[in-house]
């Protein structure tokens, strides 16, 4: 490049430079309609709720019947039961109930913004394709892949089945195991992720600590697991797709990244346990001294585990468990969970190895390929390798297809059984009552002349129904009906069903027990097949994409977008200006504390913390341009920058244990899986019982980073960022 054409080259940039710093932007009607939205946006995902929008019935009436016709969707109850004439006549108006969420929320902004032209063509380029060394779809395609991999390996059953060693190694000595289970799932974590743990480990401590008498409540044990897990994640860039939008914001090689991280993470971890067991937790309903446990029948002990990916592998024991919550049926269920793991050997060794191939890739490739022009990016590792495990997946699937199938079909016919029995019982219990009130309304005249008879609380006399007449009702109530009804006529009673009655009550008795509906074959009932028997045969690869976190696509594109229109509008220079006076007032240790207050408040009303990933590292790469102006006296000092990065690294995983499940998209899904286990946290109790913990977690974590800053980081050395074009 000669002479004149860098002159010119640096020219453009101070121009470009000035455009991106200037403030002024933010006066317009358009950049505080910005802000606004941005905020409202992320209060939506702080506090999701639904809309009940109305809709004339007729028009929606027209669709549906013209999807029906189609054979895309199938007949509801309501037109089977107008064919038989049992209808009512409906309500004008349809509602539908629309959800405003972490993925609608984000995105209703975003197309606001895109109407009212506050944000146009460039802001949703960069926030997709990249700007200022954030590059989404990488982020996205890394995390995705990598999720593969990892969960696979979870849906092979090696962490229920490590964790069941644990739980042997640590017997029935409550401390002994609260410590093996924290010190496991954060070694685990560390390599793996957060999401891997959360799926399998919170099923798993649900399970333990209901089949334990002496444990009261396990909050104890699921509130731990999931601040370890989150801590763990912040070691490897992998690990998190927030350390990866920071390494990629700054340029990290991800070998340093993790080796400033370690110390921090592994000092939190060592001093948070004895404050969790001695004081968060000191009490002996939570973590016992010694755990009574319910022990596992031999009959249950000698059955061959089988795989849960499988549909309906269990047969009835889910639906028995889900009837038998309380009693000890349903412990000793639960108890088979965890005492009698399923693992897959072959595909755990084989995504072990697929996946320490890959983080060792990963390393070595980006320390070569960082310092050349553009750098790596990193999904051409992970693609290829969640391509390698998902062939696996699918070729184990089929070799083994017969088997799984023949499970899925038994297990099926059970569950099948078991509702038609319970339905039965329903059923008889029901007509058993209308017997009896039927038989008080039944006045006779002489109580003397009749035998078994008993005077009714009206003064009237009525026969009482013995045990015998109660059996046989019940007994003629599980019958079907076709069955029932000519019973009774040969008995001249002449009580049979109408026949609309009897043909609804068959179709309906057929979709509860899963059976064939006799209509004509939909697309959805296609589909819906076509996923049953991805289910049976490949359940591996079918239950791995089930698990995935699809939903993280669209929400952290628009996130992307809606922090690239502040960045436009002025605001983030705004705040960049405010975070340059914080420290200048404050110095290195101001930079620490303040970079980690705000990115565990952000965390919780900041679209999670990749939302506030993104919103942070923009605003440091604008307070780097404040001080890139050659005629500025002031710079910023190594130590001061390296000590703000990972200060926000910190934060934004340890963030995600503080005060709303929304703080990330793990703590949405822990939630989940404990509310299908019975476990309801509400958000009050989940922020009452993080504030210690996130308080201690962050304080050791950033007293300790402040060490290592000042230890190997130079005050007197400013921070050289790379030129890097604008936007």
């Amino acid at each position: 490049m000669t002479p004149e054409e860098e002159a010119k080259s640096a020219a453009q940039y101070e121009l470009d430079r000035q455009e991106f710093l200037n403030v002024n932007k933010i006066k317009e009607w358009k950049s505080i309609v910005t802000l606004l939205v941005f905020i409202a946006a992320n209060l939506v995902v702080l506090f999701p709720f639904h809309i009940s929008i109305p809709a004339p019935r007729f028009i929606t009436e027209f669709i549906r019947r013209k999807l029906v016709d189609w054979r895309i969707i199938g007949a509801t109850k309501e037109d089977k039961s107008s064919r038989h004439g049992t209808t009512q006549t409906p309500s004008p108006i349809t509602w539908f109930r629309f959800p405003m969420n972490f993925v609608t929320a984000p995105l209703i902004a975003d197309l606001f913004l895109l109407a009212i032209g506050a944000i146009g063509k460039k802001e949703v380029h960069d926030g997709t394709l990249g700007a200022n060394d954030i590059l989404p779809y990488d982020i996205m395609l890394f995390f995705i892949t990598l999720a593969y991999i990892a969960i696979s390996i979870d849906a092979s059953g090696l962490i229920r089945y490590l964790a069941f060693k644990v739980l042997q190694l640590g017997g029935k000595v409550g401390h002994r195991l609260f410590f093996y289970l924290y010190a496991f799932f954060f070694v685990l974590g560390s390599f793996i992720g957060n999401d891997p743990i959360i799926l399998s480990g919170t099923a798993f401590l649900a399970y333990m600590t209901r089949v334990s008498s002496n444990i009261v409540h396990p909050r104890a044990w699921i509130h731990t697991q999931f601040a370890v897990a989150n801590i763990a994640s912040a070691i490897l860039v992998s690990s998190n797709p927030t350390n990866l939008v920071l390494a990629g914001a700054f340029k990290i090689k991800f070998i340093d990244y993790t080796a400033h991280m370690v110390v921090p993470t592994v000092a939190t971890a060592i001093v948070l346990f004895p404050f969790l067991l001695y004081i968060v937790f000191a009490n002996e309903s939570l973590i016992p001294m010694s755990i009574k446990m319910h022990e596992l029948p031999e009959e249950a002990r000698r059955r061959k585990p089988v795989n849960p990916n499988i549909p309906n592998a269990r047969g009835n024991a889910e639906e028995q468990e889900n009837e038998h919550i309380n009693d000890e049926q349903g412990k000793v269920l639960s108890l088979e969970e965890i005492m009698n793991p399923f693992l897959d050997k072959g595909g755990a060794s084989f995504g072990g190895i697929i996946m320490a191939v890959t983080l060792i890739t990963l390393l070595v490739a980006n320390a070569i390929m960082s310092s050349k022009e553009g750098g790596l990016e990193v999904f051409y590792v992970t693609l290829p390798a969640a391509v390698i495990m998902l062939i696996w997946d699918i070729i184990f699937g089929w070799k083994h297809r017969k088997e799984t199938r023949e499970i899925a079909r038994r297990g099926r016919e059970e569950v099948a059984q078991f509702r038609r029995e319970k339905e039965a019982r329903r059923r008889a219990e029901q007509e058993a009552d209308l017997n009896l009130l039927s038989r008080d309304d039944v006045a006779v005249t002489d109580s003397d002349s009749h035998d078994g008879e008993v005077r009714n609380r009206n003064g009237n006399i009525e026969k009482s129904l013995t045990r015998d007449e109660i059996t046989t009702a019940a007994e003629k109530s599980s019958l079907p009906d076709e069955k029932r009804g000519s019973q009774e006529s040969s008995k001249g009673r002449g009580e049979v069903r109408e026949k609309g009655d009897v043909e609804k009550q068959k179709v309906d008795d057929m979709e509860d027990f899963g059976e064939p509906d006799p209509g004509p074959r939909t697309l959805g009932v296609a589909l819906r097949d076509a996923h049953r028997w991805c289910q049976e045969t490949f359940p591996t690869a079918t239950a791995v994409m089930g698990h995935l976190p699809f939903a993280l696509i669209p929400f952290a594109f628009t996130m992307f977008v809606l922090v690239q229109g502040l960045v436009t509008k002025g605001w983030v220079p705004v705040f960049a200006y405010g975070w340059d006076h914080w420290v200048e007032k404050t110095g290195t240790i101001g930079a620490i504390g303040g970079m980690g207050f705000l990115s565990v408040i952000l965390c919780n009303f900041s679209g999670t913390n990749i939302g506030t990933t993104i919103l942070l590292s923009r605003v440091v790469q604008a307070w780097l341009e404040i001080h890139n102006d050659p005629n500025s006296s002031g710079y910023i000092s190594e130590r001061t920058f390296w000590a703000t990065i990972y200060a926000m690294a910190i934060g934004v995983n340890y963030g995600a244990f503080s005060t709303a499940f929304s703080a990330s998209l793990a703590g949405l899904l822990w939630r989940d899986i404990l509310e299908r286990k019975h476990i309801h946290v509400r958000r009050l109790e989940f922020a009452r019982v993080n504030l210690p913990i996130i308080s201690i977690a962050m304080v050791v974590g950033l007293v300790v980073l402040i060490g290592e800053v000042y230890i190997i980081k130079s005050d007197t050395k400013p921070y050289i960022p790379g030129r890097q074009e604008l936007h």
